[in-house]
């Protein structure tokens, strides 16, 4: 009998020790989520490289004659005399080069406003679906006039959303081409 509470006080204690390293094991072991965020931070520190430009990357002239090393080309362009109807010239590509550069400037805006815009749009398309879900599964919905006035509050405010996302996608039609995820159509939600 002495042997059988001997053995089951054996089997307990072994039990208890290899629990206990199993523990110390996981607790060593960093977990999942931490590892995520550490990789997650790793990669907003790397970012993306800056992009070098030198005379191997650049593609050559099309005036360059073969066997002719960039430089020569190079030293050929920047030694010959510019006419002064080249001067005038170079201030209109100047002038045109700012206006496209401002130009771009007002693209990225419009873009970066469209987006906010259409997550705006969809939060409260959800948003309407639900609370359309919600007024429509009361069994006595139709003497609700509170939730009634609320989901066509919510209705003009979306319709209203989708009007300024129109606008903001017609702006930025106007100002040049656009990209065919710039200038989908937004859908209302219907009840």
């Amino acid at each position: 009998m002495s042997l059988k509470i001997a053995l089951r006080a054996l089997a307990l204690f072994l039990a208890a020790v290899s629990l206990s390293a199993i523990r110390l094991a996981a607790q060593d072991a960093p977990s999942v989520a931490e590892a995520a965020r550490r990789t997650r931070e790793q990669k907003q520190e790397t970012g993306k490289p800056a992009k070098v430009i030198d005379n191997d990357s650049l593609p050559p002239s099309p005036t360059a004659e073969p066997g002719t090393s960039p430089s020569a080309e190079t030293n050929s362009v920047a030694s010959t005399p510019v006419a002064p109807e080249g001067a005038a010239g170079a201030a209109k590509s100047e002038s045109s080069d700012a206006n496209e550069a401002e130009k771009k400037a007002q693209m990225d805006a419009l873009k970066q406003q469209i987006a906010e815009k259409k997550e705006n749009v969809d939060f409260q398309q959800r948003q309407l679906t639900l609370a359309q879900d919600s007024y429509y599964s009361n069994p006595d919905h139709e003497r609700d006039t509170a939730g009634k006035q609320k989901l066509d509050a919510m209705r003009s405010d979306l319709e209203q959303a989708q009007s300024a996302l129109a606008d903001l996608q017609a702006k930025l039609a106007n100002l040049g081409p656009t990209s065919s995820s710039d200038s989908k159509p937004v859908q209302t939600a219907k009840p």
